[in-house]
């Protein structure tokens, strides 16, 4: 009656070693790391790095477990958080610019483990640290761009209505518009607030017949909102091309990001591709002008003086023919014809059909691709950090037209295979609608995370001690055996959210200990079951098989219903709640297994082969 075949043993005992050994790698801890990495542009760390990081530690005698290099970075693997520390602006400053410095942790698993994939559980930024990042986005340089797009709207609008002589210029964020006559002007105010209700138009008469045309106070506000949205979005998107757990990423005040993003295995890429504001833009070369004139400072009028990375002046057309914005898919690759590093990008119908409208006509003419940046430089002077922020506007490449150009087409000219995937994940992430700068960044170390470890272990073990001396007390032996499913609960869970790489936040500790506390719901059911059974009069064989039969149906209800309602936070909440949800659903599971399968089965094993017992000690 209460025997299990011996299949269903083996399963047990299967699953609960495959959960031992996964559980096993959180025991061992994380090991605070630097970890050092190449910019976009390199394509492999330098040969003197290693020492160069080695002499700067030991000049300041700071000591650490090991340095472990690979083709593109390295890990310093310190003792204690403290020489972390300490290292990570030594480091910094004697690696320069060229490297990306970060503070991280890293698993001290052994191999044999990682070997068969058992890896401890990530830890979100308020267990592990992170990196915290406050940006602000320039929304003087996004009404600037969109006011620059309206000039070649409004050049078009005049040319097809036959306003001649009308001359568009931009300053700042005010376009202005000269006309021959008032007739034009007159003319063209009709047509301009006609066509673009968005613009505010003013005459003027100083100086000749003008127009100034600007937002509308409510097209400029909506104009930053959408700004704003726009890059929360890219952003995101950012983020997730990386595979970042649990990022948060909102608006704060009206021209405000916060980017949080927990520890990770390589940090320093997460905080380049985040800080970068890379945009490209394609323009035509201007061939007729004088490039020698136009270093000296007399650059021809509808022209722009731009530099090729090899520091080659070229002078390019000010009107953009396509931006960033139109880009939908963006790969990294191989030119087949030169070998190096290229990028194939797609545009939107819409854009496609702009870029071969545009280069139909101009077939046998260069066109340039212009990379452009935002970057935050840190200088050390008088010992100080000073942070200079830094346009990079470089053109990567220049070829001349063959074909007409279509919604598909390749870029080359880049650096290295590095730089390649970087830009296609920047560009498949979508351009950003307006530059951002980083006026705050915050690498949160592991100490603070630490102390909220600590506190969630012990809220974990002060609940489970209280659980255990109560099912002690109040089921006796079988409250032993709920105890030892109750352990084995937890192991399943922490191996099961470490098998699939969850990540662990406090709200996820928190859905721990109240797993804790619901998972010995069930043996409660079937031994207050039990106890009916027992006092009706019924054998303690057959109490226990109806005590375990009869409460199914009611453990089940119970942790269906909770486990729908986790699975709708976890549809519709996130980062902390996420995370609360996802150990919530895994702890019903694993205490279901546990609390029917396991206690029955120990319970099989004390009392199944007693087949005159006559007592129990519940």
């Amino acid at each position: 009656m209460n025997r299990y075949p011996i299949w269903k043993y083996l399963v047990i005992a299967i699953v609960i070693l495959v959960g031992l050994v996964y559980a096993t790698p959180n025991l061992f801890g994380k090991d605070p790391v630097l970890h050092i990495s190449v910019s976009a542009r390199m394509d492999a760390i330098d040969v003197n790095a290693q020492a160069q990081a080695e002499t700067a530690l030991k000049a300041n005698n700071l000591s650490y477990k090991s340095i472990v290099p690979s083709k593109r970075s390295l890990t310093i693997r310190f003792r204690n958080v403290e020489d972390q520390i300490k290292a990570y602006d030594i480091v910094r400053q004697a690696m320069g610019s060229s490297y990306v410095v970060a503070q991280n942790l890293a698993p001290a698993t052994p191999n044999w483990l990682r070997g068969i994939g058992a890896l401890p559980m990530y830890l979100g930024l308020d267990l592990s640290g992170g990196v915290h990042l406050l940006m602000e986005v320039d929304m003087e340089a996004a009404i600037a761009t969109r006011m620059e797009q309206y000039v070649g709207d409004l050049r078009t609008t005049m040319r097809q209505e036959k306003i001649r002589g009308a001359r568009v210029s931009r300053e700042g964020p005010i376009l202005k518009i000269d006309f021959r006559d008032q007739l034009s002007r007159d003319q063209a105010y009709e047509i301009v607030a006609d066509q673009f209700r968005d613009l505010d138009l003013r005459s003027r008469d100083e100086g000749g017949y003008k127009l100034e045309v600007s937002f509308t106070e409510v097209a400029r506000r909506e104009e930053m909102r959408q700004a704003l949205q726009q890059n929360i979005t890219t952003l995101r998107k950012r983020v997730n091309e990386l595979g970042v757990r649990e990022p948060v990423i909102q608006q704060q005040g009206d021209r405000r990001i916060v980017v949080q993003v927990p520890g990770v295995q390589d940090p320093a890429q997460v905080k380049e591709i985040l800080s970068a504001t890379a945009t490209l833009e394609f323009r035509l070369a201007n061939e007729t002008g004088d490039v020698q004139a136009a270093t000296q400072g007399r650059v021809p009028v509808g022209a722009r003086l731009y530099y090729e990375r090899n520091g080659t002046p070229i002078l390019l057309n000010r009107r953009v023919m396509l931006t960033g914005d139109s880009i939908t898919d963006a790969k990294s690759g191989i030119d087949s014809q030169s070998g190096g590093s290229s990028v194939t990008i797609s545009l939107d119908g819409k854009g496609g059909r702009k870029f071969s409208r545009a280069t139909r006509d101009v077939v046998g003419r260069l066109l340039a691709v212009i990379y452009i940046e935002k970057k935050k430089i840190t200088h050390i002077r008088d010992g100080k950090e000073v942070k200079e922020t830094q346009l990079i506007e470089e053109v990567i490449n220049v070829a001349r037209i063959r074909e007409q150009l279509g919604s598909r087409f390749q870029i080359t000219g880049l650096d290295s295979s590095r730089e390649a995937r970087n830009l296609a994940l920047l560009l498949r992430a979508g351009a950003l609608r307006a530059p951002i700068e980083i006026i705050e960044e915050r690498t949160i170390g592991p100490s603070l995370g630490q102390d909220n470890i600590d506190q969630g272990f012990n809220s974990v073990l002060i609940g489970l001690i209280f659980v255990l001396a109560f099912m002690a007390f109040w089921y006796k032996a079988f409250g032993m055996i709920a105890n030892f499913a109750l352990a084995v609960n937890l192991v399943l869970l922490v191996a099961v959210l470490s098998l699939f790489q969850a990540t662990l936040t406090l709200p996820g500790i928190a859905g721990i200990v109240l797993t804790v506390g619901m998972a010995v719901d069930a043996n409660v059911l079937i031994f207050e079951r039990i106890r009916e059974e027992l006092g009706i009069g019924n054998s303690p064989q057959a109490s226990i098989s109806a005590g375990y039969d009869k409460a199914l149906s009611t453990i089940a209800d119970a942790n269906i219903t909770t486990l729908l309602a986790a699975l709708v936070l976890y549809g519709l909440g996130t980062g902390p709640i996420k995370g609360f949800a996802t150990t919530l659903s895994i702890g019903i599971i694993t205490s279901m297994f546990t609390a029917i399968m396991v206690t029955r089965a120990v319970v099989n094993l004390t009392y199944g082969r007693q087949s005159r017992i006559k007592k129990l000690s519940i």
